[in-house]
């Protein structure tokens, strides 16, 4: 039954973030009115908003005026079903996995707003800024020591990089999501998401560039490789410290 309700929770935060997101971007409110077609501007029943399920039935065209859907929706819904999933497997029930989903679609917001309008918005980092540090303080343990200095790195190591760069390499958006990242992870296991993103980062800039799809010199939504690296170091962070030092530090 758990898992069922975790299910169904995960795609309904998945459709409300696909709306943040387009209003976001659109510039209106995601709070008041009423879902529409980006398209023809139709309000949709909510016979078109059930997620995935209606992405299906309607065959990925608009009810109204058969425009295309983008995939964004049924995939953004099934991934945010997918983490939820993951954190409850691995946190268990309990104040703890709350928190983390608050911070997963956090992550999935910065993930699919960069990787679609190469752009981390401030709208939803700094009040996740706000949010995280006692969060991350009262219910994830994490020590005051810890959070500072990984507000420090995470921040710092951004802008160090903008300031050699004088902003061609990142943007000020990636020290906003590196300050974050400290606070939702703390030092130790921060350092682990930094490595993770760059080396996701690498990868595929590596395989778009011999697909002929990127340039050496061309934007990369690297606050998407962020975003996915730190989920990851929620759920393997500890564990990949302990391995290494296992390995390491005998």
């Amino acid at each position: 039954m758990i898992i069922f309700l975790v299910i169904i929770l995960g795609l309904v935060v998945g459709s409300f973030l696909n709306a943040v997101i387009y209003r976001l971007h659109a510039s209106v409110s995601f709070i008041r009115g009423r879902s529409y077609c980006p398209a023809c501007k139709h309000d949709l029943g909510w016979w078109d908003l059930v997620p995935v399920a209606s992405f299906i039935f309607l065959k990925g065209k608009c009810r109204y005026c058969k425009k295309n859907i983008s995939w964004q929706y049924p995939l953004v819904e099934i991934g945010t079903t997918i983490a939820f999933l993951l954190l409850l497997l691995n946190f268990g029930l309990g104040a703890t996995f709350f928190v983390y989903l608050f911070y997963a679609s956090i992550l999935i917001l910065v993930f699919t707003y960069d990787f679609r309008y190469y752009l981390i918005l401030d709208r939803v980092t700094l009040p996740a800024i706000l949010i995280a540090f006692p969060l991350s303080f009262f219910v994830l343990k994490i020590g005051i020591l810890e959070l500072l200095i990984g507000i420090l790195i995470g921040g710092g190591f951004f802008l160090l990089q903008f300031v050699v760069s004088k902003g061609k390499w990142i943007g000020g958006g990636d020290i906003r999501l590196g300050i974050l990242m400290g606070m939702m992870l703390g030092y130790k296991v921060l350092l682990v998401g930094l490595f993770l993103s760059y080396v996701f980062g690498s990868i595929v800039g590596i395989g778009l560039i011999i697909g002929s799809k990127k340039k050496w010199k061309s934007q990369v939504p690297f606050g998407t490789f962020l975003s996915l690296g730190t989920f990851i170091a929620f759920i393997l962070g500890d564990k990949i410290i302990s391995f290494y030092q296992d390995i390491f530090l005998l």
